[in-house]
């Protein structure tokens, strides 16, 4: 009789502490099923603020089961697509839709849909000009070469371009709102007809064909995109990152912003102390 006592008694004690582990420690619903965050790692090769962007050789040793963004026309950053997804990565390729760069090999291609005025803020880019004509083509050339070389996503940069009045004015940009939905939208058709899924840059308004987001965010200027659109991507169960760039106190930010949205949030920040970006849910 000592002995089943002792084993009933014990067993209670595992069963509570299970309990209590589960509670304390995992987030449950309304059922008390545990609840599994849909948030991953963030890589970033292909671009910065301040500091350095993540290199190839970091990113094959520790980015694992995340999402990680190169840029595809950069040295030999291709070679590398394959050894990434075998951690089981997610692996993006940069294209910047609403600009000509002119470091790029087919800027002589891309030139005649330009603006003639190059952007302040990036002096080797110039806005897409209008959108009805070649452009569309020398993207879709851009988007072949990205499938051929295996990537899962295309992420599009620059893609509210055309939204800004000062900007159109100021760079003579003729393409009109409507127009640069319809390319983009066009766009994001195309890679989905390559079998990969494509990313939303700072704005998901007349987005809904696109799989994710990525929003860049700054220490004096946080969440300053439609809050409704970041939420709607995630209550749809699609892929939502902010790139955070220059912050001091990198894991205060990330907690905020979970705060404002949920625990699904995917998060990179740019650390200003120790000069690099920092990730999470690895």
């Amino acid at each position: 009789m000592k002995y089943f006592l002792s084993i009933t008694l014990l067993l209670s004690i595992l069963s509570c502490s299970s309990e209590e582990n589960t509670t304390s420690a995992d987030p449950v619903d309304d059922t008390g099923t545990p609840l599994v965050s849909s948030a991953i790692p963030i890589y970033n090769q292909a671009y910065q603020e301040n500091f350095e962007a993540d290199k190839i050789s970091a990113i094959l040793n520790n980015a694992k089961n995340g999402y990680v963004l190169l840029d595809p026309f950069q040295g030999e950053v291709t070679d590398h697509v394959a050894a990434i997804q075998a951690n089981g990565n997610q692996v993006g390729a940069y294209i910047s839709i609403g600009t000509g760069e002119t470091y790029r090999d087919d800027y002589e291609q891309i030139k005649p849909y330009l603006v003639a005025t190059p952007w302040g803020e990036w002096p080797d880019e110039f806005f897409v000009k209008e959108t009805t004509s070649g452009v569309l083509e020398v993207m879709k050339a851009r988007i072949d070469k990205i499938a051929a070389w295996g990537f899962d996503w295309v992420e599009f940069d620059n893609m509210d371009w055309a939204f800004d009045d000062e900007a159109r004015d100021t760079y003579r940009i003729t393409a009109s709102e409507s127009e640069a939905i319809t390319y983009y939208q066009e766009l994001c058709a195309y890679v989905h007809s390559k079998g990969m899924k494509c990313m939303a840059k700072n704005r998901v308004e007349d987005a809904a064909n696109f799989d994710g987001v990525l929003y860049e965010s700054y220490s004096d200027e946080k969440n300053w995109w439609d809050q409704s659109g970041a939420q709607s991507f995630l209550d749809a169960g699609k892929l939502v990152i902010i790139n955070h760039y220059n912050e001091k106190s990198c894991g205060e930010v990330y907690s905020e912003y979970k705060g404002i949205y949920n625990d699904d949030l995917s998060f990179i920040c740019e650390d200003a102390i120790l000069k690099k970006y920092v990730h999470y849910n690895e």
